[in-house]
């Protein structure tokens, strides 16, 4: 019979991805003496959905997606996702600022670079839209450097590939914003955790699956098992965050907190065309994203996108969505089916009704030929050629499926923190933008679950030495835009400063 090991440590970080990564170091730079358990299912950080190729790598700012803007029903732009989320990303840059000039993050050249962040669209209709959004978000400090065009010629100095071989009896119209970037959300998650393994009381753990998560008193115990000995483990925590991405829902529900009652997920798989020819590759320098097809689920927005990833670059076009039971790349068949409980199979089964678009687009995109996934790359990059493009694998989401007020099942796109009422256990469900917002999300989290020291003189302190904007709204207060910009933009070195 395998042992038994037993341990205790103040916090407990399920997955190694960018949000454990992120909760751990914030909690080491608030608390250094604070004892962290982390552990993984797979053989290393990031190896799931924080991995380059398992997400779009998009500093996701709200420069360029264009579901973040609705078309309101009197024909206005709704502005106030986009506003939020560019919010988010500043607090993003800042903390990442912070622990570059602290030498916790080593190389930021390794995970962060400019890349310009676009929006294309053709047709009468659709380039009225792209104006009346420009138009709108010009109110705002935040996207006061945007420019728009509907000459083709300025669209091909911005992104040659996008016009090349193009009719141009058609209308077309285009937003370019200079301070869009890539990240590279695998090395950043690789770099913090490399850190903390270099820190005191912190011990990561690989190989090893959570089975069982038990509340004991006030106290939790999180209990594991090593995938290659058999060997159980059983650490007693204060607090547990679940970051194991779409695998997060299984592992709350192990928890049996009332607040996860009515939660269910919703997997949406995907995959890419990548291009490697330097010859196609040089000849674009943006990330692209364009109008989602009608039923499309936001992460399907199709985007043309540079990428670093590895210090070499690529274009990647996608990412084509599909359908599949699991809830992780790495996961199971028999994920989405474990996940079916009294208390959700109701608000399941009823978004499942009201979604029928929905699951025929994915099973549309499931069936999809080569052929077809070429000619839709072809609305972005008229000239590609099928044999310069291969298909690789993307990651997997899970969308969240929650009550509503009225206990119908709604669908959600983005991501929502549950917690215990007492603030000892959190879970992290859903996707975009996700990774780009890790900052302000870890910061939404410990206010919740870590209240009386959220508040305190030194935590308060703490926060404003990690994140200059913190407490205040940079678009309300825009003298400090452009001062927060710049310093993030030096320490990053990207643009402006990397000129």
């Amino acid at each position: 019979m395998s042992s038994i090991q037993k341990s205790e440590a103040d916090v407990v970080l399920i997955g190694a991805g960018i949000m454990s990564a992120t909760l751990g170091v914030m909690l080491k730079e608030l608390k250094p003496n604070l004892t962290i358990e982390v552990i993984e299912r797979l053989d290393s950080p990031a190896a799931e959905s924080s991995d380059a190729m398992n997400n779009a790598g998009t500093g996701h700012s709200a420069f360029c997606e264009l579901n973040y803007t609705p078309e309101k029903a009197d024909g206005s732009v709704d502005a106030t996702k986009a506003i939020n989320i560019v919010e988010q990303f500043e607090v993003s840059r800042q903390f990442w600022s912070y622990l570059v000039n602290k030498n916790i993050i080593k190389d930021p050249k390794a995970f962060i670079h400019t890349v310009p962040h676009m929006s294309f669209v053709w047709g009468k209709d659709n380039v009225s839209f792209l104006r009346k959004r420009f138009e709108e978000l010009q109110k705002y400090p935040l996207f006061s450097q945007m420019e728009f065009s509907d000459n083709p010629e300025k669209i091909k100095e911005w992104a040659p590939l996008l016009m090349e071989g193009r009719k141009l009896d058609d209308s077309y119209a285009a937003t370019h914003m200079m301070l869009g970037t890539d990240v590279n959300f695998g090395n950043l998650t690789k770099q913090l955790f490399d850190h903390l393994k270099s820190t005191n009381g912190v011990h990561l753990t690989f190989n090893t699956q959570v089975v069982d998560i038990k509340r004991q008193g006030k106290r939790w115990q999180v209990v594991s098992k090593d995938l290659k000995t058999g060997t159980k483990k059983v650490v007693n925590t204060n607090f547990v965050f679940v970051g194991a991405g779409g695998g997060a829902i299984l592992l709350l529900q192990k928890a049996d907190i009332p607040e996860s009652k009515g939660f269910g997920g919703f997997p949406v798989g995907g995959q890419w065309l990548v291009c490697n020819n330097p010859e196609i590759v040089n000849k674009h320098m943006a990330k692209v994203y364009g109008k989602a097809s009608v039923g499309a689920p936001p992460m399907s927005v199709p985007h043309l996108d540079t990428r670093y990833i590895d210090g070499k670059l690529s274009l990647l076009f996608g990412p084509y969505a599909g359908f599949s039971t699991k809830f992780l790349k790495q996961g199971s068949y028999a994920d989405l089916f474990k996940s079916l409980e009294a208390n959700n199979i109701g608000p399941m089964l009823g978004v499942g009704m009201r979604n029928m678009d929905l699951t025929k687009y994915l099973i549309g995109q499931v069936l999809q030929s080569d052929k077809a996934r070429v000619e839709a790359l072809k609305d972005y990059f008229p000239d590609a050629k099928a044999e310069d493009w291969k298909i690789e694998i993307a990651g997997q989401r899970v969308q969240v499926i929650k009550k509503d007020k009225e206990g119908k099942g709604i669908l959600q796109f983005g991501t929502e923190v549950v917690n215990a009422a007492d603030g000892s256990i959190a879970a992290l469900l859903g996707a975009s933008p996700g990774a780009s917002t890790a900052t302000p999300i870890m910061l939404k989290l410990l206010a919740k679950c870590f209240k009386d020291e959220f508040n305190s003189t030194e935590w308060q302190t703490k926060f404003k030495e990690m994140i200059p904007s913190f407490g205040l709204k940079l678009n309300e207060h825009p003298e400090l835009v452009a001062e927060v910009r710049d310093n993030t933009s030096k320490t990053l070195k990207i643009y402006p400063n990397n000129k």
